[in-house]
């Protein structure tokens, strides 16, 4: 993870690694960092968190050479958090066309069995850069989105230069966008790749119900094995009930719009919390959120975490607390959210 760049208090880093043929970066902002660290941002404030460090972003690409104008293709839901018609307006750059797709889960006796495009609104034209922010979590919604859309790109005549992804979302990401290189490449001579830009980092997504055994595989966001912005993790350390959540953003962050249920999900979180708490590791618990079982030294914290040097408070402030995990009251830090949502809810339920 390398610093790379800095604008209205966002900072950009560079992913770097040698098999890397696209180029992927973190985004971290003031904005951005309290919305993946309190659940209680809902509504327009999901939006408006992220749009310095969207606009930050563009600037940079554009003064590397991206070029002057782009279009937007949003994918319904979760793509209605990201506010790239609004960045572009302030980076000065012209939005040529809005494109639309909305992929919908098949379910069938209440278990999804496939995905489906119901909606779409394209208008594939030549060499155009093609701007989508989305949630990645697993990247099958976003995978068959891209599918339909290069297709009908193709089948119309029109072709794609270059493609940019703004996403809170995990390193599935940086899979599949490495995989679907040769094939742009393949479909459409001259591509230049993809430019993905996480917010805040490139999260890993739970394998099993974690230590809690409550978190969603597939689907939670967690630190373990991701690269993770160090604002982020100096943030949080500022509220460590903030490590403890769900996960950096529930649901995908797509029913903060649905407020009601939104705050139903992380009430029943920290519930099932509470009503657990006496039997949860809570050693176990610290490190799994940390991303690491036991403290390390200075050195192999970096290795893991992939921060670079110049963060040696952080590394202290992160040993400390899980150092002393093992007597951390998990049934406090329960009722403190519950009542911190409990007392939001009244303004919305």
């Amino acid at each position: 993870m390398q610093k790379i760049a800095s604008s209205q208090e966002t900072i950009l880093y560079r992913l770097g690694s040698p098999c890397y043929k696209n180029r992927f970066y973190i985004l971290t902002g003031p904005g951005s960092r309290e919305l993946l660290a309190r659940p209680e941002v809902v509504g327009f404030p999901c939006y408006s968190a992220l749009l310095k460090e969207t606009v930050a972003a563009l600037r940079y690409l554009s003064s590397t050479g991206m070029g002057g104008d782009l279009d937007i293709l949003t994918i319904l839901r979760g793509g209605l958090n990201y506010p790239l018609e609004e960045a572009c307006a302030l980076a000065g750059i012209r939005v040529r066309d809005m494109h639309f797709l909305s992929c919908e889960r098949i379910i069938r006796d209440h278990v999804i069995t496939g995905l489906d495009i119901r909606y779409e609104k394209l208008r594939p034209t030549s060499g155009r850069v093609l701007a989508i922010g989305d949630i990645i979590a697993s990247g099958a919604t976003l995978r068959k989105c891209l599918d339909y859309a290069v297709k009908e790109f193709k089948r119309r005549g029109g072709s794609i230069r270059r493609m940019l992804f703004f996403t809170i979302g995990g390193t599935k990401a940086i899979e599949m966008m490495e995989e679907m290189l040769p094939v742009m490449q393949d479909l459409f001579p001259g591509f230049e790749g993809f430019d993905c830009f996480f917010y805040e980092g490139a999260f890993t997504v739970y394998e099993d119900p974690g230590v809690s055994g409550i978190n969603v595989p597939d689907i939670d966001f967690g630190w373990k094995g991701g690269a993770v912005a160090p604002e982020f993790r100096a943030r949080v350390m500022e509220t460590p009930d903030a490590l403890l959540e769900k996960c950096i953003i529930y649901d995908g962050g797509a029913r903060r719009y649905e407020i009601p249920l939104h705050l139903e999900e992380v009430s029943q979180y920290w519930e099932a919390i509470l009503e657990r708490a006496e039997r949860i590791d809570t050693q176990a618990l610290v490190g799994e959120k940390l991303g690491y079982p036991a403290p390390l030294s200075y050195e192999d914290w970096q290795k893991v975490t992939r921060v670079p040097d110049g963060w040696r408070g952080l590394w202290e402030r992160e040993q400390a607390l899980l150092s002393a995990a093992a007597g951390l009251d998990l049934r406090a830090v329960a009722e403190r959210r519950l009542a911190s949502i409990e007392s939001l809810k009244k303004l919305y339920i």
